[in-house]
């Protein structure tokens, strides 16, 4: 939670503690916790570069006034989380929007954003933007009323939770906007979902620019071009939650290939059943997993994207 997290810094002579909201060329924007003060523009200290450390977007922090406004960041505090792409820090909640259609969904790119938030131990909900879509008539409402319907079907089980939005219609704001409070929350997803019109909804007068979906091309044109903390609510009760720049593709750099069975919920609960220890999932007798596979307790498309990852990572590791 925000006020917990501050709760657990204290201010020295002449510094105020304040959280980054945003970075932008070389400076860094941080909202003081106390006071209704505009966010300062801060230059980072010299050290950090000396120690290899630079500030995030979401990095709690002490910070000194300069003159007109501006100041340096001083300290950074020890992060919760943190993110390398998009690159936050201390979220506690991200926000992975697909829309039920338009572009269609990819249980795929969905999956291996997961894998990620997993890896990176942060909570992950699912949020399924243009839910107006599903009312239309024809064959696009049928096409996006059983993607919606798929992803229920395949993560709540697991434990994920799902809302169901449009922003057209204001359907599931509250719900979501109850969600986000006391949180630090990122938005992330594939482009041309509607991240920025939710965020727009969810945030009246934010006015983030939105493009429509190119149809040429079949996918979104990119419209954020940084990284940047949104005040969702009041100070005491709201939270924050970060627009970040759209993705279509995420590699596996950071994540070893021993780690991705763990960031499967379902592989994590039934590894410990397996046969042998370091059990891949993939050819080994008595394998808890193939054998819920086999059950139909795993779902096939889970099943099919972890194998497909794995031999990414493998292929990689050979050509490195």
């Amino acid at each position: 939670m925000i006020t917990e997290k501050k709760m657990m810094t204290s201010q020295k002579d002449g510094q105020r503690a304040g959280t980054i909201v945003k970075a932008l060329s070389g400076y860094y924007y941080v909202a003081p916790d106390e006071g209704a003060d505009e966010p300062f523009r801060c230059r980072a200290r010299g050290i950090f570069k000396k120690k290899g450390l630079s500030p995030l977007v979401g990095d709690h922090v002490l910070f000194s006034e300069t003159e007109h406004g501006e100041g340096t960041v001083d300290e950074i505090f020890p992060r919760s989380s943190e993110l390398i792409r998009p690159p936050v820090a201390n979220v506690d909640l991200a926000v992975l929007v697909f829309s039920v259609t338009e572009p269609a969904l990819s249980l795929s790119l969905l999956d291996k954003f997961l894998v990620h938030i997993e890896h990176a131990g942060i909570e992950a909900v699912l949020c399924l933007s243009k839910q107006d879509l599903t009312m239309a008539e024809g064959r696009e409402a049928e096409e996006a009323q059983e993607a919606a319907a798929i992803v229920r079907r395949i993560y709540e089980p697991v434990g994920y939770e799902v809302y169901g939005t449009s922003s057209k219609r204001r359907e599931g704001i509250e719900a979501l906007r109850e969600r986000l409070r006391r949180s630090v929350a990122v938005f992330a997803g594939q482009s041309g979902v509607g991240k920025s019109s939710l965020l727009n909804t969810l945030v009246p007068g934010l006015a983030l620019e939105t493009n429509e979906i190119s149809s040429r091309l079949g996918r979104g044109k990119h419209t954020t071009r940084h990284v940047e903390l949104i005040a969702v609510g009041d100070r005491e009760s709201g939270g924050f939650v970060a627009d970040t720049p759209g993705f279509s593709q995420l590699d596996f750099t950071e994540l070893g290939i021993e780690d991705l069975g763990y960031c499967f919920r379902e592989m994590r609960e039934l590894a410990p059943s397996c046969k042998f220890r370091g059990c891949t999932h993939v050819h080994e007798p008595g394998c808890a997993v193939l054998a819920a596979r086999e059950s139909g307790k795993i779902a096939e498309s889970r099943y099919t994207n972890y194998v497909q990852f794995l031999a990414e990572m493998k292929d990689k590791k050979r050509r490195y």
